[in-house]
């Protein structure tokens, strides 16, 4: 027996006013439709919910066990609400974003410093992982959104591209005697390369690269950071490919400066990727707006 949630709203008001008229103001109804309601209601039932008396009505023994209950639920709905209200003006909540070590740290937390400030109780969550990885986490529901380097052809995902990269050769003093050149791609293949071991974007996208031009690079080391392409290459023991955005201040500082060579580095793109087919929390929708 499945009353309608009207009736009991209905219900609730008469018995917290202890009037139908009351209960109708409360709920903008006519006095005749709150007495209709509650007829409907002790009828379902087979039970009298309310006596009349002179001031309005009273609960009737079965009528205050409903009441018990109903008074709950009402409870629960006017938080739930007022929950809602908070999510929608990102009081609380939670952000749960993933994406690389580096662009975290090279990109995205300026942002969620400044997501941070304006909105201190919704509680963040950082996951971090390949592109992969990170696609598996949104499909299984673990993130809300992701930062990862394009292109990302799954008609599951929406993705919003964001910003632009530039992936370069770096070196440090050692091979100084390098800083004005332009070096072919066989010339460069005589240095110690250093590539970034897991299957990235960027180790894909130069291994592409190389391949087109006929040429097969092969690192002599691999690293699992970005930090230790940087710290590798400062330190000599090879040339390192790495994002220029991410050593920007090596480049500045003169620990690094970078290899040029004689093709041109396609850029890549990082973009937001979300579920197609979910709706987004305020707490991800209010980061979108804020990192495009």
């Amino acid at each position: 027996m499945g009353n309608n949630y009207e009736l009991y709203k209905v219900f609730y008001w008469a018995a917290k006013t202890g009037s139908l008229s009351q209960a109708a103001k409360a709920l903008y109804l006519t006095q005749p439709s709150v007495s209709h309601a509650i007829k409907q209601l002790e009828e379902s039932f087979g039970v009298t919910l309310f006596y009349r008396n002179a001031k309005g009505v009273e609960l009737t023994q079965e009528g205050a066990v409903l009441y018990s209950y109903i008074e709950q639920s009402q409870i629960l709905i006017a938080r739930a609400e007022e929950k809602m209200a908070a999510l929608k003006n990102l009081e609380s909540g939670e952000l749960r974003i993933g994406g690389s070590d580096s662009l975290f740290k090279h990109y995205v937390l300026p942002y969620l410093e400044q997501f941070h400030e304006q909105h201190p109780g919704v509680k963040l969550h950082l996951n971090h992982g390949t592109t992969p990885e990170i696609i598996s986490f949104l499909k299984e529901g673990r993130i809300d959104l992701g930062v990862v380097r394009m292109p990302i052809v799954d008609p599951q995902l929406q993705v919003t591209e964001s910003f632009q990269l530039q992936d370069c050769f770096v070196a440090g003093a050692r091979y100084a005697h390098l800083k004005d050149a332009v070096l072919p791609l066989d010339k460069l293949l005589q240095y110690p390369i250093i590539l970034f071991s897991r299957n990235s974007r960027a180790r894909m996208t130069i291994t592409e690269l190389f391949q087109s031009y006929g040429y097969s690079i092969k690192p002599e080391i691999e690293v699992g950071s970005v930090d230790l392409l940087i710290e590798f290459a400062k330190r000599g023991l090879g040339i390192s490919y790495v994002t220029r955005e991410f050593v920007s201040k090596e480049l500045e500082e003169g620990s690094l400066f970078e290899v040029r060579i004689d093709v041109p580095l396609p850029p890549s793109h990082v973009g937001i990727l979300t579920m197609s087919n979910m709706p987004l929390s305020s707490a991800a929708s209010g980061f979108i707006e804020l990192i495009r």
